[in-house]
């Protein structure tokens, strides 16, 4: 990917089919769908590929547990179907993971297990899987610092693991190499109105400044937990949409739980599932489901998000974590669909596709594992109400995303001895990936910012070094880089 030259289309083009407002995985689902059915199609983000939500999930690829408790079957099984179609299209990112559900009274037993059972059936002939019970010296073998006392046994059944902010990237890649157009720093000033619909947007590029108009036949926002403030653009009185939950992780060395299975914890005492995953080397343990008025770009865990997972984490593991041990906690909004005010614990993850007075398409709600069909359903609506020509294409259920996961460096040749990442690592989110500043390498490009921010801020001057020579960048760019590097990483340290 080249952003000069995705600049210059914006700056030239004038017959876009679709206009795109976001870049996470609402967006480039939607950028990749319109792409592949041969849409001209222009995707632009205020910020970098994945810098919300979309970075910052529970790497899960699932059909939602929790989700059948509430009763939604519909929400689960398209979920599982889209789990099996990432598992075949995209394995260099997406793989199967067991977890295992211990147990504590009998009762539970045929609970969990006859619910997991169901899980299983939904996902019909992409099932991944077969959920059993285990007896405890079997859990105890494959989780073997969970707590035993009193342990009846376990539930094992199968979902599937990301690295969100790769995907994110992968799939950027994929939409330039079908010849769509992917901009990252590029934000929507107002909206272009023609006969009282809209025609376009007026976009800012942010790293020079200037402003294009972007004639569209449809404009789409698909920019999540901000998903409100476009349709205000288009509508100064529109009534909010999203409800805002936040969810928070902690990082930790994967010492606390040793294993290549993942626990989840069925129940906790605010009722949402908890899972301890192995992700990346460390131990992922998440989420919370906290109600949230405002909707920050640089969402923080609030303190007693930090106490929520640290207590449900000693409860569960013979060695109790501390704040000490923490190498990197980081919070996510999840732009829940709601009409009215209300606890978002119980709001549907499903997605709404809403269109304006004024032919604003508006996505709204969902999560990863469904952004294909969020995408498919998306465009499906633009292209009616933009009357735009049908045009066969591929099948995105059957389309390959291509791409690699970048090999970890030998241990002379990192950066930092805490993280597996090398110059190479830099060199290539720059010239291949649209990387712009030391956050887009740090966090999403690599993990480091994720995997331990205390190495992450120690290694900052060196990236901001490299990426200075590559980009002929002077000293002060650096200082200020690093700089600001640092005030976003001292987010993801809790405080003590």
């Amino acid at each position: 990917m080249n952003r000069d030259e995705c600049i210059e289309q914006i700056r030239t083009r004038r017959d876009w089919d679709l206009l795109i407002i976001g870049g996470g995985a609402s967006g480039l689902g939607v950028a990749l769908e319109a792409v592949s059915r041969g849409y001209k199609t222009l995707l632009v983000e205020q910020h970098d590929f994945s810098k919300g939500t979309s970075s910052r999930s529970t790497k899960l690829i699932h059909g939602g547990v929790r989700y059948l408790r509430q009763g939604n079957v519909t929400l689960v099984r398209d979920a599982l179907r889209e789990r099996g179609y990432l598992l075949r299209n995209a394995p260099h990112l997406v793989h199967e993971l067991a977890f295992i559900v211990p147990v504590y009274r009998w009762r539970d037993l045929g609970f969990y297990g006859a619910g997991l059972k169901l899980y299983d059936s939904l996902a019909g002939r992409l099932r991944i899987g077969r959920s059993k019970l285990l007896p405890p010296s079997d859990v105890m073998r494959r989780l073997p610092t969970l707590r035993s006392r009193g342990l009846k046994g376990g539930i094992l059944y199968h979902d599937a693991q990301f690295d969100d902010a790769r995907l994110a990237i992968d799939l950027a890649r994929k939409i330039w190499r079908l010849n769509g157009v992917v901009a990252n720093y590029v934000e929507v000033v107002s909206l272009i109105k023609a006969g009282g619909k809209v025609a376009g947007a007026a976009v800012r590029d942010v790293l020079s400044g200037l402003v294009y108009e972007v004639p569209a036949r449809v404009t789409i926002n698909a920019t999540g937990a901000f998903a409100d403030h476009i349709r205000r653009l288009d509508d100064a009185s529109a009534p909010p949409l999203v409800a805002a939950s936040q969810g928070a992780h902690i990082v930790l060395d994967s010492s606390f739980l040793p294993s290549g299975d993942a626990l989840m914890i069925p129940k906790t005492e605010d009722g949402p599932v908890l899972f301890a995953i192995p992700w990346l080397n460390r131990l992922l343990i998440g989420t919370t489901d906290v109600t949230v008025k405002e909707v920050p770009l640089e969402p923080v865990p609030f303190a007693e998000e930090i106490d929520f997972l640290l207590r449900h984490a000693a409860s569960y593991l013979t060695h109790a974590p501390e704040r000490s041990d923490i190498l990197s906690a980081f919070a996510g909004i999840r732009p829940l669909v709601s009409a009215k005010p209300g606890p978002t614990s119980a709001l549907s993850r499903d997605h709404q596709v809403i269109v304006s007075d004024s032919g604003l398409v508006s996505l709204v709600g969902g999560k990863w594992t469904t952004y294909r069909k969020m995408g498919e359903d998306t465009v499906r609506t633009a292209v009616k109400i933009g009357r735009i020509e049908g045009r066969r294409g591929t099948d995105t259920r059957h389309l390959p995303i291509e791409g690699s996961q970048p090999a970890a460096d030998s241990e002379s040749d990192r950066l930092h001895p805490n993280l597996p990442y090398g110059r190479e690592h830099v060199l290539r989110g720059i010239r291949e990936e649209m990387a712009c500043t030391i956050e887009d390498i740090l966090a999403r490009r690599t993990r480091s910012l994720f995997l331990d921010a205390r190495a992450a801020m120690e290694v900052a001057p060196a990236v901001a070094r490299i990426m200075a020579e590559e980009l002929g960048r002077d000293e002060a760019w650096q200082l200020e880089q690093v700089e600001d590097f640092r005030s976003v990483a001292r987010g993801y340290l809790p405080v003590a």
